[in-house]
């Protein structure tokens, strides 16, 4: 019976994907979502209500007789969003502060990862900038240093030389970029990156498709690292094998780990893997559904994707095999110049609904509004081309055809999402 209220917590790219999948499920009759953005305005009924705003959300939920909640963002998981809405009663897909520890802190999720033998790479922890240097002086390139604590995606340098493993130093534990200076000096782990997302309740364990991310913001994996310049899902180079050695090596022991540690985890939980020669490891763990891995998973996903929310958000423990595409989903992302540094918003942007889109391509927007009726950028990430094929090459050829329909100053995009998959 198409009867359900849901309601989605977040604003960006991944958020339209999740009230996409959500408005195709035969039980969804309405959807709301808080802020929302003026792409997911065409699907759900958007709140005025931010992310962080834990008891309007809570508020908000009870007055509309919401009968799930789905959140996409870091910001809300950490703030404790699914510990108050538990205390109220109120069906939520996020795991509590406790489990989405091993996202805010990445010397926690080491920690575990130590304690319960899933492979990752070795590290040292440090909050004073001089022993933190010195360490890595000590010890050869590439280094790879990571922020303690919450970045938005951006808190991760593989420095090839010492000057700029120093000055990433400086920026965490000097500069107080992102907060409470502390840093992960890591094992540099070298082979092809991987998303393995799943939704996890419990030591249960529901596997999405595999995807890969593109975090450098130009072409040839070059510049800056950022929130995700394109993803594309499947990945030929994750073969079965790879993907059960994955699951039965790294995330079944993840999530049993959380449970044994007293904080089980439920909700969505993201492994960013590498596939070295000795098989896949643990590169980063997040807490929640990857941005813009997520534009390019639910695409494929054939099952009801709010029959998949509500069985995680209640423990059930049902089986549930889900069903997927066997056509490719690739996206690339438009970015305003200048980021992931300083960034022009207000760029008029013409060609980015839905009624410009066709069978094979279409747009999910990541950092938009409207102003006076326009379409404006109101983020770094602002767009994010959708294609569908038969294999990469042609779901990459739907999505560049797509960017040639919008029209915007001031944005650049990628060009190479998905070449190494590429034959």
């Amino acid at each position: 019976m198409k009867d359900k209220k849901v309601l989605v917590v977040g604003s960006g790219g991944r958020c339209h994907a999740i009230v996409d999948a959500l408005s195709r499920s035969p039980q969804v009759a309405e959807i709301f979502c808080a802020p929302g953005n003026a792409g997911i305005a065409g699907k759900a009924t958007c709140v005025p209500v931010a992310v962080t705003d834990i008891e309007g959300l809570v508020s908000f939920a009870k007055e509309k007789g919401i009968d799930l909640t789905v959140v996409g963002p870091e910001a809300s998981l950490v703030g404790g969003i699914a510990d108050r809405f538990t205390q109220e009663g109120l069906t939520i897909f996020g795991p509590d502060r406790s489990a989405a520890r091993i996202e805010s802190s990445k010397e926690f999720a080491k920690q575990l990862m130590m304690r319960h033998s899933i492979p990752t790479g070795a590290y040292k922890v440090f909050d004073r900038f001089e022993e933190a240097r010195d360490y890595v002086l000590a010890n050869p390139l590439p280094a790879v240093i990571k922020y303690d604590g919450l970045a938005a995606g951006k808190g991760v340098v593989v420095a090839q030389s010492y000057d700029e493993a120093e000055q990433a130093l400086r920026d965490m534990l000097l500069g107080e970029c992102f907060g409470k200076g502390r840093v992960i000096v890591e094992e540099f782990l070298a082979g092809p990156e991987f998303s393995f997302m799943c939704a996890v309740s419990g030591d249960k364990v529901y596997p999405l498709a595999i995807a890969q991310d593109h975090k450098r913001a130009f072409d040839g994996d070059k510049g800056p690292n950022t929130g995700g310049m394109g993803a594309y899902s499947p990945v030929p180079f994750v073969t079965d094998e790879i993907r059960e050695r994955a699951l039965n090596e790294i995330i079944i022991p993840t999530a049993k780990a959380l449970v044994a540690e007293g904080a089980p985890f439920k909700g969505l939980l993201y492994g960013g893997l590498i596939l070295t020669e000795d098989g896949p490891k643990v590169i980063e763990f997040n807490a929640r559904f990857g941005d813009p891995e997520t534009e390019v998973v639910l695409p494929r996903l054939k099952s009801d994707i709010y029959e998949l929310f509500e069985n995680v958000a209640l423990s059930t423990g049902k089986e549930l095999d889900l069903e997927w595409s066997d056509e490719t989903v690739l996206g690339i992302v438009l970015a305003a110049e200048g980021y992931p540094g300083s960034y022009t918003k207000g760029i008029v942007i013409e060609g980015a609904g839905s009624d410009c889109d066709s069978d094979n391509s279409f747009v999910y927007q990541m950092g938009t509004s409207l102003n006076d009726g326009k379409l404006v950028s109101a983020g770094g990430r602002v767009l994010m081309a959708i294609g569908v094929g038969n294999d990469v090459a042609t779901a990459r050829r739907a999505a560049e055809e797509r960017i040639g329909r919008i029209k915007a100053d001031g944005m650049f995009h990628r060009t190479d999402i998905g070449k190494a998959a590429i034959k």
